[in-house]
């Protein structure tokens, strides 16, 4: 098939969701074709990064922290929040419209009758920059399972699967130890292998093994040890002590930012880190919709957690920065996701509820939302706005002094207060 010169950014996503008659797909084999005539190879260090939870934190700190080492970095993250170029970093910046539309054209040149999905485009694309700017290192984040994503085309020098827990049921299994399978799937034989879930499940484990990884593990191998307002890490062949707490807020942070100093630690022969860059790169860490605060008197905080794990690790930090009025929640999810899973790991720390609708064709109703709601909620008042700023302005306004809003439930829930912020500024 042709290029199409002349095509904006936006033009091109919309064709790009257009192409492949599903959203999804897993499978490599056109990927890899694709990947062929390209002639795409990276020479330099791949790092990728899956699993339930955390993967976003996770690459923050590994960017972070080997920019401040002096690395020309890479960043391929999913999904995006407010624009697709905030899916593609090179040196902490995020691409340009005109470096994306010219690896799309690439992509479309050679792909033939091969069809794409979106995110498999977009996964090639973003390889295409990074050997275009010559990157000194590349992270690649998992968008969906591992063993089958477009990111596992790519053999990575060093994988972290962060955590494993029920999510993307439909397609990777109802069971930890059939989802820990294919999280495992990112793993290669004599490579760092890491994972910095505490309670890895048994499949994966045996497919590390299976595969002749170099399997790490949270807990066995490497931990996080809190101690007070610092913390320490402690690997198998380096410790770090005395260092700042993650900027993110968090306990499952200590986790998120150990993982990542364990894929640091196993590839410190080839991409050395100083202390001074670790301590500097957990100060600066961010990763957006991750107990983020956009506002005070009432302080608003956006999650985007929307799962079962995720939620209970929601939770624990509420319960962890308490407030001295009232925690008021706007929740908007999607149809697949485990509604009433999220709903009991936080019905504790809600005192009143907005249930609403995200804008995707994939978003729950806010009333079949509320309906859920209603069942874990106690004796929380619940009510239904289906448009998530107005769902905000509802909680703002019966918002009292001391009292705290939580947004949450969704990527797109998140996205929708970011874009209305924006437009207000």
């Amino acid at each position: 098939m042709s290029t199409r010169p002349g095509l904006s950014l936006d033009d091109w996503l919309t064709r790009l969701e257009q192409l492949h008659p599903s959203t999804i797909e897993l499978g490599l084999e056109r990927v890899r074709r694709v990947k062929d005539a390209l002639g795409l190879d990276a020479a330099f260090p791949l790092i990728i990064v899956g699993g339930t939870n955390g993967k976003g934190s996770t690459c923050a700190y590994l960017e972070a922290m080997l920019r401040a080492a002096g690395y020309k970095t890479g960043l391929y993250t999913s999904p995006h929040l407010l624009r697709y170029s905030e899916r593609v970093r090179i040196a902490g910046r995020e691409a340009g419209d005109a470096e994306l539309i010219a690896a799309f054209e690439r992509i479309d040149a050679v792909r033939g009758d091969i069809s794409l999905t979106y995110f498999e485009f977009g996964t090639l694309g973003a390889m295409l920059q990074f050997v275009d700017a010559g990157v000194d290192v590349a992270i690649l984040e998992v968008g969906l399972g591992g063993r089958l994503d477009a990111v596992n085309t790519f053999d990575a020098d060093a994988a972290i699967v962060t955590s494993v827990d029920l999510d993307h049921m439909d397609f990777l299994g109802d069971t930890r130890e059939k989802i820990g399978f294919e999280k495992a799937g990112i793993y290669r034989a004599g490579r760092p292998a890491i994972c910095a879930d505490p309670e890895p499940p048994a499949s994966l484990i045996e497919h590390a093994r299976h595969l002749g990884a170099d399997l790490r593990c949270a807990g066995r191998d490497f931990a996080a040890q809190r101690e007070t307002d610092r913390w320490a890490y402690r690997g198998e062949a380096c410790s770090w002590t005395d260092l700042p707490l993650p900027a993110m807020a968090g306990a499952y942070q200590l986790c998120n930012a150990a993982g990542a100093l364990a894929v640091l630690e196993a590839l410190r022969p080839r991409l050395p880190v100083s202390e001074a860059a670790i301590r500097q790169g957990l100060a600066v860490a961010r990763a957006p919709g991750r107990f983020q605060r956009i506002a005070h008197a009432p302080e608003v905080i956006l999650d985007v957690a929307h799962n079962p794990e995720a939620a209970r690790a929601l939770a624990a930090t509420l319960r962890d920065q308490p407030v001295a009025g009232r925690t008021l929640a706007v929740v908007g999810m999607l149809a697949d996701k485990d509604a009433a899973g999220v709903f009991a790991a936080l019905s504790g720390e809600i005192d009143a509820w907005w249930a609403c609708m995200p804008v995707s064709p994939r978003a729950r109703d806010a009333a079949a939302l509320a309906a859920i709601l209603r069942t874990h909620a106690g004796h929380a008042p619940v009510k239904v706005q289906r448009d998530v700023n107005a769902a905000l302005a509802e909680a703002r306004s019966a918002a009292c002094e001391g009292d705290r809003i939580l947004v949450f439930g969704s990527f797109y829930t998140v996205a929708a207060v970011l874009d209305h912020a924006a437009t207000q500024q």
